[in-house]
């Protein structure tokens, strides 16, 4: 095989696929940090994945394939280690005329083909993939399952007495479940952890982009020994069983740096334990990335750009409501400012920014923290929840003494934050003029771009969500794929609903009005409400009518 020598830059080149510019920089920044050419030029969007792989392919007269859409010979890909799988970013997925097929993300590497020639003793016959495909492969393929796990730990591991425990959770067996729990966890994109124990059993669930699915019973005679490894992980006492108990560790987690925050809560059958997965990847986001629309990303430009006054974040728990505050503080941290925030529990740690752990133990509550954080000069205050009167009273002060100051509240619609805040104690004129905007939001998921598929809505449905279209409305529904887990979905978007405090808006809330004649100027003013932008969302292609159904009311 005439294996060339010629680098990725002059292919992507000769492809027109960078400028020669653009490869001045990458390797510039190539130089600085020694990794892959191609991976960089994929982080600074200027190729994608696919157009790498398929300039390397057309190089080298080789197929590109998706491993998505490929059915793989188990039993080829566990010819090599995960290990050496990871090292050359390549896996067997098959035969062909006596050849073992090799999906490689990069077909230059002649080390690669020549190393596995000589561990699995077959001639190689390279295919061409994306390295998040392969990567994808090697967690499916190569590592040891959940089930396996828990059936090697059920061989090797029988009832303990608890002066054991500490002992059992330090061997292989439970060591190994615990950590492909996490492991699979994070792959698959969840959110959290439900380990939940039943009477003969107990359950592992995921949730996966807003919802919760089962993964998998677990023998009972494990319990103990997982359920202490956790704890023993989040430095939480293994011998307190009648008593909630929180705690939290980091974890690097297939090359991911991850926070769990882990909570346990006593049942009858025993302590569930619930861990929520903190991905620091994917900590920061663009507004934009978000689901923020043209119109509604303007006007909130303009109230977070003022140097005073008060911008609220409402929706449920678990709505992204933290994310967008941390986008948002994102944009406006710059050496010029102070910002300090105070939250409980501090997600993730922002660059630049003094942040606060709240701890009501100790008597560090939020209105006590933010007290000080008022005396230390700050330009910028983020409160992580208004949750009483006192919280309230200063965020508003704040707000009207020069902060700019952002916090979130727990009401399902805009306008219903005026009025909670009043119901609170704090004064109408106070709220009026210190409350710039309201921004309600809700997350609903993403229409998985694969396997999505277009159909013309009933009328019925035209009738009651799309009045003013006419019969030639086409809209998408989920599918299901295997990108997907088949569930037609992948990722979560943002549903807005954001109220400006105009001067009559203002004035209804200095007269205690209700929300609902509050809601109604604000609509009048321009606000779209969270049902009118999931539905825009919907035209758009991005969810389903069904999806945003289930998340607006």
């Amino acid at each position: 095989m005439d294996w060339s020598h010629e680098r990725i830059g002059d292919i992507l080149l000769r492809e027109h696929l960078i400028t020669e510019e653009q490869l001045i920089e990458a390797l510039k920044v190539q130089r600085g940090s020694g990794r892959p050419l191609g991976k960089i030029l994929i982080e600074q969007k200027i190729i994608t994945e696919e157009q790498l792989a398929k300039a390397l392919a057309a190089q080298k007269n080789l197929p590109v394939i998706s491993l998505s859409e490929y059915q793989v010979d188990p039993r080829a890909a566990t010819l090599i280690s995960e290990r050496v799988a990871r090292r050359h970013m390549a896996i067997p997925i098959g035969y062909d005329k006596g050849k073992l097929v090799l999906a490689m993300a990069n077909p230059l590497d002649v080390h690669a083909v020549d190393d596995l020639r000589v561990i699995t003793g077959y001639e190689i016959k390279p295919v061409v993939c994306t390295e998040s495909e392969i990567v994808n492969a090697i967690n499916r393929y190569l590592l040891l399952s959940v089930e396996k796990a828990a059936e090697s730990a059920a061989a090797e591991v029988e009832e303990v007495a608890v002066q054991k425990l500490k002992k059992v959770t330090e061997e292989a067996p439970i060591v190994k479940l615990a950590d492909q729990i996490i492991s699979e966890a994070v792959t698959q994109e969840a959110s959290d952890i439900h380990i939940e124990p039943q009477e003969k059993d107990f359950k592992v669930r995921y949730r996966v982009d807003g919802v919760l699915h089962n993964v998998m019973s677990i023998p009972k005679k494990l319990q103990p020994g997982l359920l202490s490894r956790l704890k023993i992980m989040s430095e939480l006492d293994i011998t307190e069983h009648r008593l909630p108990q929180d705690g939290r560790c980091g974890l690097n987690v297939r090359e991911k740096e991850v926070d769990l925050r882990v909570a346990t809560l006593p049942g009858i059958y025993g302590e569930n334990i619930t861990i929520r997965i903190l991905d620091k990847s994917q900590a920061i986001f663009k507004l934009e990335e978000l689901g923020f629309g043209a119109d509604v990303l303007k006007k909130f430009e303009l109230v977070y750009s003022k140097p005073y006054g008060a911008i609220l974040v409402t929706g449920p728990t678990g709505s992204g409501k933290s994310t967008t505050l941390y986008a948002t503080l994102n944009i406006l941290s710059s050496p010029e400012k102070k910002i300090i925030t105070v939250e409980d529990p501090v997600e993730y740690r922002l660059p630049g920014i003094v942040q606060v752990q709240a701890n009501p133990r100790i008597g560090l509550t939020f209105a006590n923290g933010l007290r000080s954080i008022v005396r230390c000069d700050p330009d910028i205050i983020m409160i992580g929840e208004i949750r009483d009167l006192e919280t309230a009273q200063i965020a508003v002060e704040s707000a009207l003494t020069g902060h700019l100051v952002l916090s979130t509240l727990h009401t399902n619609d805009a306008s219903s934050a005026l009025t909670r805040l009043i119901e609170m104690g704090v004064e109408p004129f106070l709220v009026s003029s210190a409350i710039d905007c309201v921004l309600a939001q809700r997350l609903a998921r993403r229409l998985c771009e694969e396997c999505k598929e277009a159909y013309k809505p009933s009328d019925e449905i035209l009738r009651e969500n799309f009045p003013d279209c006419k019969g030639d409305l086409v809209i998408y529904r989920a599918k299901g794929c295997r990108k997907c887990l088949n569930t037609g979905y992948k990722g979560r978007i943002g549903i807005y609903e954001l109220m400006l405090v105009s001067d009559e808006v203002g004035r209804i809330c200095v007269e205690k009005r209700s929300s609902e004649e509050i809601k109604k100027v604000a609509i009048r003013e321009g606000m779209r409400t969270l049902r009118e932008n999931g539905l825009e969302k919907v035209k758009e292609g991005k969810t389903s009518i069904e999806e945003v159904l289930r998340v607006v009311v």
